[in-house]
């Protein structure tokens, strides 16, 4: 292999602070064996007649040794040694305790006779601990490796070492075989295979533990190169497939998630399989394998997550390897990682962490080339079959071919030559509908860097990739083989700037460049037709369009304002910018500057504004001007959150967006864009579904005769078959009812009841006393005192309360309704609020009191930081104050919550009582301040400017 280009994944964004270099270390500078030796010595002479003596006095010896060893190891990472430096001093620590140990069980504790052959035992080590490294709080595999059968001598050595060992507080797994066992086992086992190949002599009789490495390498390496490959290749393929099969979740497994530690061991696994040696040094000397800057980033890869794994195991104290957020700040502060900007330095420990997992990537497909090539020279039959090969298919284009079904290249240097034909390699796989070889893409990765501007700028490249983008009928797979080998940055590189980009925070599932291609693949499926029962509307719109150009470029584009400031501004410039350079005319490069600038606007206005409120929709529809534009403005947030992970996306989000969608089109298409025309399209709408209603399940309930259209144009069919039947077969004035939804699984509350004094409060003090979390909340009042309220409840897992389970939510009913009768007294709420792993978020709590926003009421609008009883306290705060509350929007986004209230003073009227608002905030922020670090902002800020009219 030639190496054409400098395949480094480092970002210098991301580039920890510089660390003070440590001196190398060896195992006498961190123990003392020799002494050690000696003072087991002492302390068996000592103690010769008192065998329990003698062990505890062993054991403090022993055990004072491995911690002090361990702990170096500690104190040499918090100073910036790399993780495979603490992972091999925690593993030499580890053998010197362990043959230091077995030398002093057979030698003192049962040592005064002569050993026959079959007494002879060897120790290795086995599984990751026999390849020399070791995390803080790994398991330490252990094989006790004996000629015959079992002896008591060799019964009662290894029980005394267990024990010892077990003493320690280590957590030692381990088997006692002969070899003629280990290799029947490998051979019906691949973990055992596994684990043998990475078998490490450390005590005892040495020749048995040749013996097993002469069968091992006779009867399981020689002619079993392939087996051996695919199967292990089939065992990642499973492995990522149940992590996800993605790398870019933001809570990543360092061991087992795609481009983590196991990957990179299935990589040295194939290779010392393969083509031989013993450590790491070995397997990277190969350079028939990885050239000398491959072997730098997979050395690098290896010594930054092994540092990450590393730090979870002594922040946590056990065997965690979820990189969950509460360790994230910790961690990237420990490794170096500082603020820079509006960059935290977890984003960029995140980014860089993403970027290492990608260079793993990148390394698998070097490797599956090689092999491939090698198995296909030897006509191989397991592996061939592995990589699916089949009959050879002719592709007409200069410097392409095909190989074993495989879109390839005919030589390395032919992008190196011909940087824009890197393009041309997914347009022709696309075109021909065949996968792309390893080959070709390691060699993408090895010459993206002469990848320039005056190639992305030619017409060329320009037309090949707007082709990828638009013309293709799944553009998300193609589009992620470009990113994976880091050609897609360099064709956009304003989308390159927001790669393995983090976001801190609980809402967002994947990084940045993940949910953008999520959501471009969201946007191709409803030009499809695919999964149009998701959002109907948007399938029935997208052949309306006209600017579909515009549209999959501003998803592209979409993001790419973040970190760099506000993110509307900011990814409105980024993608005018990068739409000119593709060649686009200004008034088109416009549309897609203006609708990344105001991608957020709609899903804002629809989840946290009364979209029945006339003067929302004429706001709206002042600012979105046309119905291309809305109808644009609609498939792009519908996509932007289907993205943002699972379970975020649900039909009261479609129907709130398909009814703001409905009222704005009626406004703009009519040119009935002023408030009062706009009522009177809302009431007519609203009329509509009452008749609807009507004919569907006849005579109305009287409780939803007097809801106005607030209540009408906000809920879907299903959900007012549902209330119109609940509300008839009600013996009182009340319901209180709870039902799984049969659309997406959560569970909903449903409740129609006479309107009073801290009626909300005490509903939502009961709901939060049975241990719900409210995901969503919606109440509506109607004209003669009526109140509807509905919300959606979770648990703190974010999944549906009680898992559904029938018992619990009639116990939440009841409590409900009991509250409702008697008023609620809280229990559970007054206990003390114990933070999760969402306590190292900082959410700065905002109050705005907007009167311009409606005709009608003050909109209160509130953000800052969820936790239990929050909403139950805020709305104790509004109802002490004689303020009626008219409707409320209440939502969850992760660690943040935005509730909205509409409100009036006692007298119906909007309030404009300097004092009551300020009292009201400074009662607010205390609430959002409490069990925080934050001090809270001061009422004279809030209350400052009430929002404009322009923003939602």
């Amino acid at each position: 292999m030639t190496d054409l280009a400098p395949a480094t994944s480092e970002d210098p964004t991301s580039k920890p602070a510089k660390r003070a270099k440590l001196k190398p270390w060896n195992i006498e500078s961190v123990m003392d064996t020799r002494k050690l030796r000696v003072q087991l010595q002492a302390a068996a002479m000592d103690h010769m007649q008192d065998q329990k003596a003698m062990r505890s006095r062993a054991m403090d010896l022993m055990h004072g040794a491995l911690f002090r060893g361990r702990m170096i190891a500690q104190e040499r990472l918090n100073e910036g040694a790399d993780g495979l430096d603490t992972a091999r001093l925690l593993a030499a620590v580890q053998n010197e305790v362990i043959s230091t140990l077995f030398d002093f069980t057979t030698n003192y504790v049962f040592g005064e006779r002569n050993l026959t052959s079959g007494e002879r035992l060897a120790v290795l080590a086995v599984g990751g601990y026999g390849r020399n490294v070791l995390a803080p709080s790994s398991d330490i595999d252990l094989l006790f490796l004996r000629n015959y059968k079992e002896t008591p001598w060799a019964e009662s050595v290894i029980e005394y070492m267990l024990y010892m060992l077990w003493d320690m507080g280590l957590k030692v797994g381990h088997a006692f075989r002969t070899v003629d066992e280990c290799i029947r086992l490998a051979k019906e086992d691949l973990n055992t295979e596994t684990a043998l190949l990475d078998a490490r002599y450390l005590a005892g009789d040495e020749s048995i533990a040749k013996n097993l490495f002469d069968r091992y390498h006779s009867d399981l390496v020689q002619g079993r190169a392939s087996q051996f490959i695919a199967a292990k290749l089939n065992e990642r393929d499973k492995r990522h497939k149940k992590q996800g099969d993605t790398r870019y979740v933001v809570e990543p497994n360092v061991k087992e998630g795609k481009g983590g530690l196991r990957d990179l061991q299935t990589l040295f696994w194939l290779v010392r399989h393969t083509y031989g040696g013993d450590t790491l040094e070995d397997i990277l000397s190969h350079r028939e394998v990885f050239t000398e800057e491959e072997a730098r980033i997979f050395r690098k890869a290896g010594m930054f997550l092994w540092a990450v794994r590393c730090h979870i195991h002594y922040l946590t104290g056990r065997p965690e390897e979820r990189l969950s957020f509460d360790l994230q700040p910790e961690i990237a502060k420990r490794m170096g990682f500082e603020d820079e900007g509006s960059r935290l330095g977890v984003e960029r420990f995140m980014k860089q962490y993403f970027l290492e997992t990608k260079a793993v990537g990148a390394l698998t497909r070097i490797l599956c080339a090689k092999l491939e090539a090698d198995q296909q020279k030897s006509k191989a039959g397991g592996l061939l079959d592995f990589f699916g090969l089949k009959n050879e298919l002719r592709i007409d284009q200069p410097g392409f071919k095909v190989v074993s079904g495989r879109l390839s290249i005919e030589d390395q240097a032919f992008f190196f030559l011909n940087p824009v034909e890197m393009l041309r390699l997914f347009v022709l796989a696309e075109k021909h509908q065949i996968d792309i070889h390893p080959y070709a893409l390691s060699a993408v990765t090895r010459s993206r860097s002469y990848f320039s501007s005056k190639h992305r700028e030619s017409p060329e490249a320009r037309e090949m990739f707007l082709h990828l983008l638009l013309d293709t009928k799944d553009p998300g797979p193609v589009l992620r083989m470009m990113n994976e080998a880091d050609l897609l940055g360099q064709m956009v590189p304003e989308f390159g700037e927001i790669v393995s980009q983090t976001q801190f925070n609980m809402y967002h599932h994947f990084t940045v460049d993940e949910h953008t291609l999520q959501a471009v693949e969201a946007i191709a499926e409803m030009e499809r037709g695919d999964k149009c029962d998701i959002f109907p509307l948007g399938c029935e719109l997208f052949p309306q369009i006209k600017h579909k150009r515009a549209l999959y470029l501003a998803m592209l584009l979409h993001d790419t304002g973040k970190g760099l400031g506000d993110q509307q501004v900011e990814g409105a410039i980024t993608a005018k910018r990068a739409s000119r350079r593709l060649g686009l005319d200004e008034a088109e490069a416009d549309l897609i500057a203006w609708l990344v600038g105001n991608h957020l606007e709609m899903s804002d206005c629809a989840q946290k504004r009364d979209i029945s409120d006339p003067r929302t929709i004429s706001q709206f529809a002042e600012r979105v001007g046309t119905l291309e534009r809305l109808q644009l403005l609609l498939i792009l947030t519908v996509a932007d959150i289907r993205a943002v992970g699972p379970d975020v996306w649900n039909g009261w989000k479609g129907q709130l967006l398909r009814e703001l969608y409905t009222a704005t089109a009626a406004a703009l298409e009519s040119d009935h864009v002023k408030e009062q025309e706009v009522a009177v399209d809302l009431d007519q709408r609203a009329a509509e579904t009452r008749n609807a209603l009507v004919a569907r399940k006849g005579d109305l309930p009287p409780r939803l005769q007097q809801m106005d259209s607030a209540y009408w144009t906000s809920q879907p069919d299903v959900q007012l078959d549902w209330h119109v039947d609940e509300l008839r077969d009600a013996q009182g004035e009340m319901v209180v009812t709870c039902r799984v939804s049969p659309d997406s699984g959560a569970v909903e509350l449903f409740i129609a009841a006479k309107d009073r004094e801290k009626l909300f409060a005490d509903i939502v003090g009961a709901i939060t006393d049975e241990g719900a979390t409210i995901a969503t909340a919606q109440i509506f009042t109607g004209k003669a005192g009526g109140v509807i309220d509905l919300f959606v409840l979770q648990d703190d897992e974010g999944r549906a309360f009680a898992f559904g389970e029938k018992s619990r939510l009639d116990r939440l009913s009841a409590k409900v309704a009991d509250a409702i009768e008697k008023g609620h007294v809280p229990t559970k709420l007054a206990k003390p609020f114990r933070a999760g792993r969402e306590a190292v978020f900082v959410v700065d709590p905002d109050i705005i009191f907007d009167n311009q926003g409606s005709a009608d009421y003050t909109i209160l609008e509130i953000t800052g930081k969820e936790r239990p009883g929050l909403l139950f306290d805020i709305a104790n705060a509004i109802a002490k104050r004689d303020i009626r509350l008219n409707s409320a929007h209440a939502g969850a986004y992760g660690e943040r919550i935005h509730d909205t209230f509409y409100v009036q003073s006692h007298d119906g009227t909007k309030l404009t009582d300097g004092d009551l608002t300020e009292s009201l905030a400074t009662d607010l922020l205390e609430i959002l301040s409490r069990d925080s670090d934050l001090a809270p902002r001061t009422p004279a800020r809030v209350l400052a400017q009430a929002r404009s009219a322009e923003s939602f």
